[in-house]
């Protein structure tokens, strides 16, 4: 894919994601019951209030709370019926809080609402961070010295992440200890046969190879489980992040899964088709992987390819999932019919790097 369709997607994407909107037909709820709570709830909360969505599609719907002196946002499980485990708001409410008190980026909370009867959901209230969300990656409105630096305050602050005694702060319990990875695999795989549509060989190969060849998992982290350049604000003038969003996929597990994922960026995102990094500005993978390793007190990465392996073999499955979606007539992504040739590409990606991982046919 070229260069240009890359950052013409990325920029529809930015222009359909920020900001915000009416509040939907489908997401409206009673406003003055919420006022009541925030007056009750909310420490030196002022009205009158007007309620705005978020754009984008966050599986949680978001809100922005705005008052005459402050403005707040408002995360909620969506209404309807839901899977028991999902759209765990309490669970983001937990790690964010706890998490702040450590002084981590992140908004502050002001409190979490389990009763139903006020907006027909749970939901909690935090802090609107101001400061900048950017969604291309190659920064191409920065010069190369403010690049660099962006990029390394993101693996700073991921490195903090792992850093961070998650016991010490109350969240010992906030995973299943041990075995990240294999649970990892085992979920993408069982995702894929859910919602096969084609036979690939490649695929089927990987579900054989990943998870007899599992890295130890020698440190467990919080992770964040979608870490990303648009998933941050940074300072507004500044080189650095001021908060971390959308903790949905946090829990306890294996850093190098959470750090690999953020270096897909090198592998098959539009950083990887800039043809001098160094003159851009952005750091290297090498770079990027001694830096982390330099603040996470690691001698090295050797099993970058598994883990390159598994976050592609991770994407075809989500991918392969909204194909199961056309073929159960419940898709609702524009492009969905379409995604066929691209499972098949990632299969192939991923294979190629489970054989420089040493996997053999």
């Amino acid at each position: 894919m070229a260069v240009t369709t890359d950052l013409a997607a990325e920029q529809a994407r930015e222009q359909a994601n920020t900001g915000t909107k009416a509040v939907a037909d489908t997401h409206r709820f009673d406003e003055a019951s919420l006022e009541r709570w925030l007056q009750a709830n909310v420490e030196g909360y002022q009205g009158p209030l007007e309620v705005r969505q978020f754009k984008g599609g966050q599986s949680n719907p978001t809100y922005q709370l705005v008052t005459p002196s402050k403005k707040y946002v408002l995360r909620r499980k969506p209404p309807g019926k839901l899977l028991p485990s999902a759209h765990a708001v309490d669970r983001e409410y937990r790690v964010i809080t706890a998490l702040g008190s450590t002084g981590y980026p992140v908004a502050r909370t002001y409190g979490l609402c389990t009763d139903d009867s006020v907006i027909g959901t749970w939901f909690y209230v935090m802090d609107n961070v101001e400061g900048r969300i950017l969604w291309d990656q190659t920064l191409p409105q920065y010069e190369p010295a403010e690049r660099r630096e962006i990029w390394r305050a993101q693996i700073r602050t991921l490195a903090a992440l792992h850093n961070t005694d998650y016991a010490k702060i109350g969240l010992e319990d906030y995973g299943k200890p041990g075995n990240y990875m294999g649970r990892q695999v085992d979920r993408w795989t069982k995702q894929y046969k859910a919602s096969e549509t084609t036979h690939i060989p490649e695929m089927e190969r990987l579900i054989e190879w990943l998870p007899k060849t599992l890295p130890p998992q020698e440190r467990t982290s919080i992770v964040h489980g979608d870490y990303r350049l648009d998933n941050m604000i940074l300072h507004a003038t500044e080189p650095r992040v001021v908060a971390v969003l959308d903790w949905e996929l946090s829990t306890l597990g294996e850093p190098l899964a959470d750090f690999t994922y953020f270096l897909m960026n090198w592998v098959n995102g539009t950083i990887s088709q800039l043809p001098d990094l160094k003159a851009h500005g952005i750091p290297t993978v090498e770079e990027a992987v001694d830096y982390y390793c330099e603040l996470t007190g690691r001698p090295g990465l050797p099993d970058l390819n598994w883990y390159f392996s598994y976050n592609t073999f991770r994407l075809a499955g989500i991918v392969q999932g909204i194909l199961g979606r056309v073929r159960d007539g419940t898709a609702n992504h524009p492009d969905a019919a379409n995604m066929g040739p691209r499972v098949i590409s990632l299969a192939e990606a991923s294979w190629a790097f489970a054989q420089k991982a040493g996997a053999t046919a």
